[in-house]
C-alpha cells in the first residue's frame, strides 16, 4: 500500500497535523530510524508494510514508537497529503481468523465497503481501507496517515477503549456494545429486535422446536439470541459452532440427528445460513419442507442461493451515512451521539414456510 522506498530513499517530514510537535522540515529516512534502533532497513520496512509476521512483536512496537516521533511519512502519503488534506477516511477490519484470509469476500464486509464507498465519494472524501490483525497496527495506521477519521468494523467492545487511549482522531465503530468513550461514536443495529422477529416469525408459523446459531455469545450476537429466545419462548435452544469451515462441517455431521430435531434454524448471519443450507442439501434433508433457515443481514446473497434466504434486513447505506456524519462532528468539535441505533426488518424468502 505504500510506494517503495529503499535504502537512500527520502522524504520530507511536514508538522503533524493533529498536534504540530515539529515546525521545522526534516529529512527522515528508513535507513536512519533502522540504525538508531540496531536493526536492518528490511526489518523497518516489513513493519510500515504491516508484515508484522516477519519479526517480534516487540521489534515491532519499537519501530511503530519511532516511526510515530519522527514523524516518518512515506512518499506516496507525502504526495497524497500534500494534495488533499484532510480528506481521507480509513476503513479498518479485523480479518479475524473465520474468515480464514478472504475477511473482503465476506458478503456483509463487502456491502459495508460498498456503501462505505459510495457515501465518502459524495462527499468529496478519499476513503482507505485496511485490513489488519492486531490492534497496534491500527495506531499505526492512523498515525501515518492525515486521516479525517476512522470506520472500524469488526472487533469486541473490549478493544475502542485501548484505541481510544492511543488514537487521536475521531472514529465510528460498527457493532459496539457498550462504548462511552469520547469521540467514538457506535453505529449499531438494533440486534435484539432483529433476533425477536426472527423468532416471532418461526413461532407464528407453528414451528414447537428452534434452534439459533452462532460462533459465540457476546455483544451483537449474544443480543440477535436474546431476541430470538424472546420472540419465540419455550423450545428455542441455542447451539455454539466452529469458526473454521472444516471443522464447522464435521461438528455438523456430528450433531445432524439434533439439529433434525428442530423444524427451525435461525443462523446469525447469512454467511452461516448459507452454510449450513448447503450442508443439510448434501445431507438430503429439504429446505424448507423439512427445516426453515434464515439469516441476518439481507445481503446479496440471499437473492443468489436456492432457496432464497430469509434474513433480518439491516441498512448498509444509512448505516455508512450516519457513521460519516458522527464523524464531520467530532471532527468539527461538536459532540456526537455516542450510541446510534439504526432499526431492521425481516424479509421473508422461500428458504422457510409455515409448518
Amino acid at each position: 500500500m505504500f510506494g517503495n522506498q529503499g535504502n537512500g530513499g527520502s522524504v520530507v517530514r511536514k508538522p503533524h497535523s493533529r498536534d504540530r510537535r515539529c515546525d521545522m522540515e526534516e529529512k527522515v529516512r528508513l535507513s536512519d530510524i533502522a540504525s538508531e534502533l540496531g536493526l536492518s532497513t528490511a526489518a523497518v520496512s516489513y513493519v510500515l508494510h504491516g508484515k508484522t509476521k516477519m519479526v517480534s512483536e516487540r521489534t515491532a512496537i519499537r519501530v511503530r514508537q519511532a516511526l510515530e516521533e519522527r514523524g516518518y511519512l512515506p512518499r506516496a502519503a507525502e504526495v497524497l497529503l500534500a494534495e488533499n488534506p484532510s480528506k481521507i477516511v480509513g476503513v479498518v477490519i479485523n480479518a479475524h481468523e473465520k474468515y480464514e484470509a478472504h475477511v473482503l469476500e465476506d458478503a456483509f464486509i463487502a456491502s459495508a465497503l460498498n456503501a462505505l464507498s459510495a457515501e465518502t465519494a459524495g462527499r468529496g472524501l478519499q476513503m482507505m481501507v485496511r485490513t489488519i490483525n492486531g490492534l497496534d497496527e491500527i495506531v499505526s495506521f492512523a498515525t501515518m496517515w492525515n486521516l479525517e477519521g476512522l470506520v472500524l468494523i469488526g472487533f469486541c467492545s473490549a478493544d475502542y477503549k485501548h484505541l481510544r487511549e492511543n488514537v487521536r482522531i475521531p472514529f465510528a465503530v460498527y457493532d459496539a456494545c457498550g462504548v462511552t468513550a469520547e469521540r467514538v461514536c457506535a453505529v449499531n443495529i438494533d440486534d435484539r429486535h432483529g433476533g425477536f422477529q426472527v423468532g416471532e416469525y418461526f413461532r407464528l408459523c407453528g414451528h414447537q422446536r428452534a434452534l439459533c446459531l452462532s460462533d459465540n455469545d457476546i455483544d451483537m450476537d449474544l443480543e440477535r439470541w436474546k431476541g430470538f429466545r424472546e420472540g419465540f419462548g419455550c423450545g428455542a435452544e441455542f447451539m455454539m459452532i466452529p469458526m473454521i469451515k472444516a471443522e464447522r462441517t464435521a461438528f455438523y455431521r456430528e450433531k445432524l440427528p439434533q439439529i433434525r430435531s428442530f423444524s427451525a434454524v435461525f443462523a446469525v448471519s447469512d454467511y452461516y445460513a448459507v452454510d449450513l443450507i448447503h450442508f443439510l442439501q448434501s445431507s438430503g434433508v429439504d429446505i424448507p419442507d423439512e427445516i426453515s433457515v434464515a439469516g441476518f443481514d439481507d445481503t446479496p446473497l440471499c437473492g443468489l442461493v436456492y432457496p432464497s434466504l430469509t434474513s433480518v434486513r439491516q441498512d448498509n447505506t444509512e448505516r455508512a451515512r450516519t457513521a460519516l456524519n458522527a464523524i464531520a462532528k467530532m471532527r468539527a468539535g461538536e459532540p456526537a451521539e455516542p450510541v446510534i441505533t439504526l432499526s431492521t426488518s425481516l424479509v421473508i424468502r422461500n428458504s422457510t414456510r409455515n409448518r
